[in-house]
């Protein structure tokens, strides 16, 4: 059988037989180990790391990168509320925000960050903090990202501020006499290291034109290697001439920029899994017929293949330890819901296509494992589609114990705000 990420076959029936399927299973060990890793970044006069919340934004998660020293970054006045209640200090949260909160004046009292994410929230955060001081989010006119719909740079983007509209922001902050203090940039989700690290250079020609400025967030979006054929960004690699670059800054002006980062996948995408059941297995004739596995699982757990065609590794554990076989088969691989597109197996790059999977013969209750599914699947479903309730999430602990995180909806949840 292939090597799951973190998991024994041993330990995926235990998991599956005490929480039920499908199953949400997150590996303490690999969140500490990657959290560690973002905060070795390199980085010549201070690091801040901030965990992307939008990725997997449950409590018992935000408490250990929290007790690790991650900060947050918060997409959201509802994510800032939600890490809050889950004891994170309002001073470690960071808002950058489509959405203005209509709370934001609370939230700011408390004493949250904003980095203004356009024209009109700069406005607004002036109205309500005359005299304050803000981030702001420019779009640097360059963006990257694993598809089109993970690029939030570049003039197709609705990300930020136009990085030609510097003149307007300083329009802004001379009216209610406010202090940027922070610029921010993100260019995307598994984005090109090379743009990465001309943006960087982009967004520290304009901390030069913003004297006050004295943070440089420079966002996340490293690539994650999900699948053997996937390459992983090398922090260490990209991060050295970035640090180069702001020993260049302060050598010529003096100032001695702190660095931000904002890691999501990169911190739970490879800790995470979904334990899933075979519910079924059937086939089509003719001369282009297929083998499926039907799961009890599928965009109501992982919209990421649906969405943009990405791709996931999947392994078979027989629901019952039996004889090893070498005999594989060439399946297609979809979800539970009553809909065409609830596929696991699309085509790289290209969600309209499809492309079987080599696994084990496989047998109706066998257990099929999702691996590197802890960013952006349980944050981030097609929730409660036909009527599926939300899965359960089991943190498995440091000791190897698993602890349930989150547990399962019930259809009278799914139901109660139903007038």
């Amino acid at each position: 059988m292939d090597t799951i990420n973190f998991l024994s076959p041993a330990q995926v029936r235990d998991i599956a037989q005490q929480f039920g399927t499908p199953v949400y299973v997150y590996d303490e060990g690999k969140l500490r180990a990657h959290a560690e890793a973002a905060l070795a970044f390199p980085n010549a006069y201070g690091l801040t790391v901030r965990f992307a919340m939008k990725a997997s934004p449950n409590a018992a998660i935000l408490k250990v990168f929290n007790g690790l020293g991650l900060h947050i970054d918060a997409s959201s006045g509802y994510e800032v509320e939600r890490a809050l209640r889950a004891g994170i200090p309002a001073e470690n949260i960071s808002l950058s925000t489509q959405e203005f909160p209509d709370n934001f004046a609370e939230l700011h009292a408390k004493g949250i960050r904003l980095n203004a994410c356009s024209l009109s929230q700069l406005e607004r955060f002036g109205q309500l903090v005359p005299g304050g001081r803000c981030g702001v989010r420019f779009n640097p006119g360059l963006g990257s990202g694993g598809t089109g719909k993970t690029n939030v740079g570049g003039p197709h983007s609705s990300f930020g501020i136009w990085h030609e509209w510097e003149d307007q922001v300083r329009a802004i902050t001379k009216k209610y006499d406010l202090t940027i203090e922070r610029i921010h940039t993100h260019i995307g989700s598994g984005s090109d290291p090379a743009v990465w690290e001309r943006v960087s250079h982009l967004s520290l020609d304009m901390v030069r034109r913003f004297p006050d400025v004295t943070t440089l967030n420079l966002g996340g979006g490293y690539k994650v290697a999900r699948m053997p054929s996937e390459t992983a960004t090398d922090l260490q690699k990209i991060g050295v001439p970035v640090q180069a670059a702001f020993e260049q800054l302060a050598e010529e002006t003096g100032r001695k920029i702190h660095l931000e980062i904002e890691p999501g996948t990169f911190l739970v995408a490879n800790a995470g899994a979904i334990i899933t059941r075979v519910q079924d297995v059937v086939a089509t004739g003719g001369t282009d017929g297929m083998h499926f596995l039907k799961l009890d699982s599928g965009m109501t757990e992982i919209l990421r293949p649906s969405l943009y065609a990405a791709q996931h590794p999947l392994h078979i554990v027989p629901a019952q330890e039996r004889a090893a076989s070498d005999e594989r088969r060439a399946y297609l691989v979809v979800g539970h819901c009553c809909e065409s597109g609830d596929v696991l197996t699309t085509g790289s790059d290209d969600p309209e296509s499809l492309e079987p999977r080599t696994l084990p013969v496989t047998e109706p209750g066998d257990y099929c494992v999702i691996d590197g599914t802890g960013a952006y699947c349980a944050a981030m479903p097609a929730k409660n589609y036909n009527s599926f309730p939300e899965a359960a999430e089991v943190l498995v602990q440091a000791d190897g114990s698993p602890r349930l995180i989150r547990r399962r909806q019930s259809l009278d949840q799914i139901l109660q705000n139903e007038c």
